[in-house]
C-alpha cells in the first residue's frame, strides 16, 4: 500500500492555479505534521509549505508566500496546496511527506508553460 498519493498536477499557463492533493493511509495521519516539497531535475528539493498536525500552524518557503495554501482535512486523511499565480519558475515535481520524511509520495508533476 502506497502511504501517500498525490493527485491534481498539470499543464497551466502563467498566471493560472492549481490545487493538489494527498491522499494518506497506512499511517495516523492526523497525528503527523505534513509539507509539500518540489523537486526539479538537476536542482535537487526545495520545500515549499508545512503545517502541524491539528491544522493550525503553517509556514511558506518566501518564494510563494502569499500564493499558495496549505491546509488538511485529517477526517478525510488528504492534505492539501492550493496554488496560484503560477509561473514558468515553479515548474517541477510536487509530492507531499511527514515532516520527518518516514513518509513521501511519488509526486504529481506540476508544469506552467504558455
Amino acid at each position: 500500500e502506497v502511504p501517500l498519493v498525490e493527485s491534481g498536477g498539470g499543464v497551466v499557463q502563467p498566471g493560472g492555479s492549481l490545487s493538489l492533493s494527498c491522499v494518506a493511509s497506512g499511517f495516523p495521519f492526523s497525528t503527523y505534521t505534513m509539507q509539500w516539497v518540489r523537486q526539479v531535475p538537476g536542482k535537487g528539493r526545495e520545500w515549499v509549505s508545512i503545517i502541524n498536525d491539528g491544522g493550525d500552524w503553517t509556514t511558506y518557503a518566501p518564494s510563494v508566500k502569499g500564493r499558495f495554501t496549505i491546509s488538511r482535512d485529517n477526517a478525510k486523511n488528504t492534505l492539501y496546496l492550493q496554488m496560484s499565480n503560477l509561473q514558468p519558475e515553479y515548474s517541477a515535481l510536487s509530492f507531499c511527506a511527514s515532516g520527518s520524511y518516514d513518509w513521501r509520495g511519488q509526486g504529481t508533476q506540476v508544469t506552467v508553460s504558455s
